[in-house]
This record gives structure tokens, sequence and C-alpha cells, in this order.
């Protein structure tokens, strides 16, 4: 297929509707997308998508001109409900069990595998993304596919690093993160000595308590399940990541057990802590306040990956977010084509420059955006999708790994430990519990 140019996609598409009138249908081809899928649009087609609210405003600017250009090309007006982080998961799957509500998702890690018998095959596109644009990284062929097929697009990763205060890190005698975990914990100590605390969510918050959480156990060479699904979180390993933890939460700032995904954020851009785990979203705040303040904390702020643990590898969780249709729309080919439209070279890299890397690229071809290289700052975010581990990790991901995150089996693990409300045993013994209940183990 030539590649057309706006100009001559238009014409096309006038003549497509003319064509409509009397076959019922109008074909659409990605403007951008040579040798592409051709999904021929349902007449009168509508499409209602859900997504999770942003925290940097470049992300839905670019995101709803995006979406004005699809309705422009095709004709097909599409609504937009934005809903915070933790809403978007309980939303989804009560629109998957009642069979109504949006007919495209954008949902968190393996949400899809909780229900994929009612979501569209989407093999076809994922496949021809794939082609054409250097191929899926391999964390996305485990979470993108049930049994051999694609039942969601990903749509990329939220990286998240460690967010730091230079200026308070120099003041307690670091030049930079240590790359240890002994060393990261006389960090923490030294912080709190100079009434410069860090913080980390132990609360309900969808990406930086699990990021937390995940890390903490990896690191210390635990695992909540063996590569054939067991159940074996109750080992020395965890008990060594939970008394690392138990070590850590002192030197953090007060309320992290209620923190959800924005509270880090604010504490951060407040000067109550000194470092946390966060997308590029705070810097991205304070860089473009006009507050003279917040741009000086922008100035003063540095990115990090986490230390190395006994594996001698990386061990982190990113938030990876993934488009999915649902069966129950009326309009599947509108679905397809609208996710693929958003997924094109057109389309994405500027919608990732704008939010300066905030969701970093699924498809290994757009590594090459500027927005990795424009500001070094935003670099560390650029290989979230290579180094990170799947959440479920060691085993299989599914219906069983999607529940027990969903459920926070490790976040509340961590939380519990750390804060004194149950023994390092008691809150073993209690996650083990509650993941044999998904596993059934």
């Amino acid at each position: 297929m030539t590649k057309l140019s706006r100009r001559e996609f238009l014409i096309a598409s006038a003549a497509s509707a003319a064509a409509a009138s009397t076959m019922g249908s109008s074909a659409f081809a990605a403007p951008t997308a040579p040798g592409g899928i051709d999904y021929p649009i349902e007449k009168g087609a509508t499409l209602r998508v859900l997504r999770w609210k942003r925290f940097v405003q470049g992300d839905e600017d670019l995101w709803n001109e995006n979406v004005k250009k699809f309705t422009e090309l095709t004709g097909v007006t599409v609504r937009t409900d934005s809903e915070g982080f933790e809403d978007v998961r309980p939303k989804a799957a009560v629109a998957a069990n009642v069979g109504s509500g949006p007919d495209i998702v954008l949902g968190w890690f393996d949400d899809p595998h909780q229900y994929p018998t009612k979501l569209l095959d989407v093999t076809d596109l994922a496949n021809s993304l794939g082609t054409r644009y250097g191929g899926w990284y391999d964390v996305f062929q485990k979470y993108g596919k049930s049994n051999g097929k694609w039942i969601a697009i990903p749509l990329g990763v939220i990286g998240i690093c460690l967010v730091y205060r230079d200026s308070q890190l120099k003041a307690a005698g670091f030049e930079t993160v240590p790359k240890d975990l002994p060393g990261f914990l006389k960090m923490a100590q030294a912080l709190k000595a100079k009434n410069t605390p860090l913080g980390f969510a132990h609360g309900k918050a969808v990406g930086d308590a699990n990021n937390y959480a995940h890390w903490l156990l990896w690191a210390h060479g635990g695992k909540l399940v063996d590569e054939h699904g067991n159940v074996v979180i109750n080992s020395p390993e965890t008990r060594a990541a939970l008394e690392y933890g138990k070590q850590i939460y002192p030197t953090m700032a007060p309320g992290t057990l209620s923190w959800q995904d924005p509270s880090n954020n604010k504490a951060y851009l407040d000067g109550q802590i000194s470092l946390t785990n966060n997308g590029i979203s705070i810097y991205y705040a304070a860089k473009n306040s006009t507050d003279p303040k917040l741009q000086e904390l922008a100035k003063d702020t540095q990115h990090a990956h986490y230390p190395i643990g006994v594996s001698g590898k990386p061990t982190e969780l990113m938030q990876l977010t993934q488009m999915m249709a649902f069966k129950h729309t009326k309009y599947p080919n509108a679905a397809k084509a609208f996710m693929q439209f958003m997924m094109e070279p057109d389309q994405f890299n500027p919608w990732m420059k704008a939010a300066i890397g905030y969701v970093s690229q699924p498809l290994k071809a757009y590594e090459k955006n500027p927005v990795w290289t424009a500001d070094p700052k935003a670099t560390p975010y650029r290989d979230a999708a290579s180094l990170m581990l799947d959440h479920g990790h060691a085993g299989p991901l599914g219906q069983a790994s999607a529940a027990c995150l969903a459920d926070y089996v490790l976040v509340d693990m961590v939380a519990e430990a750390a804060s004194g409300s149950k023994t390092v045993q008691q809150a073993i013994d209690r996650a083990a519990e509650r993941a044999k209940r998904f596993y059934k183990t």
C-alpha cells in the first residue's frame, strides 16, 4: 500500500464515504501504515474509551489531539472517559462481566488475562505493528498474549525510577544513589538523620506501591510463585526482604501506609521528602511550573534506577499499560482501527514527546524518539521495557497473577511487616494464603 499524505487520505476517505451509502461501511487504512491492515469501519460507528487520568498535561493534550485527528479522518466519534489509576481496573472488570460499557480500556499490567474470553482477538494488528516497527519488547509478548493470541495492544510502560533531590543526597554524604542494598539502607538512614526523609507508597498505589514491593522482594531473591505457578513466598529470601523493609520504613515520612499514586508526587513537590519512586511526572510538573521554587526543584531533581540485589541483575517492575477492546463492542473494526491509529508513528511519537517520556515505547523502533536525548534527565526512563520483569515472576502470567496484583497481595505483605501490624512471618503466611486462593495450590 502506498503511503498517503493527509490531503490524499481525506480525498480517499470522501470517496469511501460516498461508496458507503450503498455498501454500508467505509474502508479505513492508517495513513502511516504502508502495507498495513484495512479495517472496514462499520457505518455510524462510535467508540467509548476508558483511560487513566493523566499525570502529565502533555499526555492528555496530545492524546485528545490524536483522537480528534482520528475522528476527522474516519468520521468515528470517540468519547474519552478518564478515571483515577485505582479506578480503571474495577470499572473494566465490571464492563467485562456485564457485557456493556466502554469499547476500549487502557488497563494495567495483565488485567486482560482476568477476562481473556471477553476481549477481541487483535493478533493481526499486533503482528502488523511488530513487523513494521522493530518488534515488541519481550515483556510485552508475555503481557499481551493469551494461549498464543494477542488479546491486548501494549500501549507502553510508565517507567518508574528513583526520583531524588541531588542537593539533599549530597548533604547526607552521598554523591549518587548507592547501587547495592547495604549502601541504599545507609543512605535512607542518613537522609532521615538530616530531616530529609524518603518515602515509598505502602497503600493501594497501582504503580508506585507495586513497584517498591516487587523490587524489595525480588532484590533479595524472593518470589511469589515458581515457574510452575506453585506459591513459594514462604522462604528465607522473603523474610530477608521484609526485614530489610522494616529497617527502611522508619526512615520514611509519616503516612505512607495510606499513600496512593498521587501521594508521593505531592509530598516531593511540597518538600516533605527527598527521594521516592515515580514516573517522570514529578520532574515534568516542577519543570513546567511557573513557580520559581518548583523550577529550582526541577533543577535539583535527578533520576536513577534501584540498587541491584542478590541476583546481580535489575529486578524492577514498571507500570505497564495496554489497550484492550471488548467483544461486546458494536464496532469491532472501528475499535481496531482506533488502536492502530494511536500506535502509528505520526501519532505515537508526538504523544510520547509531548509527555516527555511519561509513557515509554512498547515497540523497539520508537527508542529513537528524541525525547530520550533532548533532556538527559529523561534518559533513564527509556529502557523501562527492556529491563523490567513481569509481575508474575517467576511463574506464568494469567488470571492468577492478575488477581494477585489486583488484590495487592505483595503490597499488603510489605506494608504489614514494615509497619509492625503483623510479624514478618504472619505477613508472609497471610500473603501465601491469599495467593493460594488464586493459584489454587
